[in-house]
């Protein structure tokens, strides 16, 4: 989306292919109370792309974010936006957040209590000394995108916590930034609400294309907004991709625990052919294995480990049929959740956890057939220390 295009021009767009790169991240260092935070990151930010920065608390997604934003100074590297240095260590250059063109919606919304919904989202227009006509419909405009218009002349202390959100964000689009960044901006909402404005946010940025870099570390929100998705740990990024091949393709054990839900499990190198499957020994079990061109590297027991999500396992009764990766099991507990089951399965390999759906419910000590498919065995970095 060109910045000095109006909201309405660009009404009805879905996202196609990645567009030109708008926001590029090279080498970022940064330290936050004096320890390093942030070490060596870098990726791109595409036009009309919603790409979220995933960790865990201390993972130095929210400091890079405070950097590209200009709220915080690197110690190294370099961002770019739309082609325009906006800062570099090495070229001295630090431009001030308020002339990067970029919008940010904080944790706690920052709505100004005093003011009314019109006079929010008018304020940066104001700051920017746009004409009161022009104000009048971009306000209106952004209102009516969010569903706020009604609110217009209501005062910011008559909305709830939801509403207020709705304010941040159109207060954040009114002035048309090149790129809009969320900081866990729905954390303070209960989890039905949370649900509901995770929504808006896809429809929202699916209609109107906004460049969004949103930092969060829940791994839902990530995998329900996002486009794509860079996974943090330590400071570093441990792996980036769209959401669903992160979750069947983590690359280590980390990205395996912190996304959905998996078995880790640990087995001796068996078998293995360049091309095909890796056989693992796992227990008295042999785990077929989707194949990987690096080998990961073992544990420091010299375990090989491989990531198996709980929706993917197969349970049976009758015959064991021909598939490969085939074993009786037998049901060792069973929890019911609602709209999903959860199956603690004994196998020869162990124990695994399985998922599935009330629709077909085993007994708790029924023996059955246990069935994992060889291409959702995922063999993946252990990662014991960084």
């Amino acid at each position: 989306m060109k910045h000095e295009q109006s909201l309405a021009d660009v009404r009805g767009v879905m996202p196609q292919a990645p567009g030109r790169p708008l926001i590029r991240v090279s080498g970022l260092e940064a330290c936050y109370n004096g320890k390093p935070a942030v070490r060596g990151v870098s990726f791109v930010i595409y036009e009309g792309e919603q790409l979220s920065l995933l960790g865990p608390s201390g993972c130095g997604k929210t400091t890079t974010l405070r950097c590209i934003a200009g709220l915080e100074t690197p110690t190294a590297g370099e961002i770019v936006i739309d082609d325009h240095i906006v800062f570099s260590a090495r070229q001295g250059i630090d431009i001030p957040s308020e002339r990067r063109s970029l919008s940010m919606v904080f944790q706690s919304y920052a709505i100004w209590p005093h003011m009314t919904v019109f006079e929010n989202v008018a304020y940066p227009l104001r700051l920017r000394k746009e004409r009161a006509n022009q104000i009048k419909l971009r306000v209106t405009e952004v209102l009516r995108m969010v569903g706020m218009e009604a609110f217009i002349d209501q005062p910011a202390t008559n909305l709830s916590g939801g509403q207020q959100q709705r304010v941040a964000l159109a207060r954040s689009y009114a002035y048309l930034p090149k790129a809009l960044l969320l900081d866990e901006p729905l954390s303070n909402l209960d989890a039905r609400l949370r649900v509901r404005m995770r929504e808006e946010l896809k429809r929202i940025q699916r209609q109107f294309r906004v460049t969004n870099l949103y930092v969060t570390h829940d791994q839902e929100e990530a995998m329900a907004l996002s486009d794509r998705i860079i996974v943090m740990r330590d400071g570093v990024i441990e792996q980036v991709g769209k959401p669903l091949d992160i979750y069947d393709a983590p690359c280590s054990r980390f990205v395996a625990d912190f996304i959905g839900a998996a078995n880790i499990l640990n087995g001796q190198v068996a078998e293995r052919r360049p091309g095909e499957a890796v056989v693992l020994e796992i227990g008295s079990a042999r785990l077929a294995c989707a194949p990987r061109v690096d080998m990961p590297a073992p544990n420091a027991k010299g375990e090989s480990l491989v990531a198996v999500r709980t929706v993917y396992p197969e349970l049976r009764r009758g015959s064991k049929g021909t598939s490969v990766n085939c074993w009786p099991a037998t049901i060792k507990e069973r929890i019911l959740l609602g709209d999903i089951v959860n199956y603690v399965v004994e196998w020869p390999g162990g124990v695994l956890r399985v998922q599935g759906f009330p629709n077909m419910l085993y007994l708790e000590g029924e023996p059955l057939w246990l069935h994992i498919p060889a291409e959702r065995a995922i063999l993946v970095d252990a990662d014991e220390e960084r």
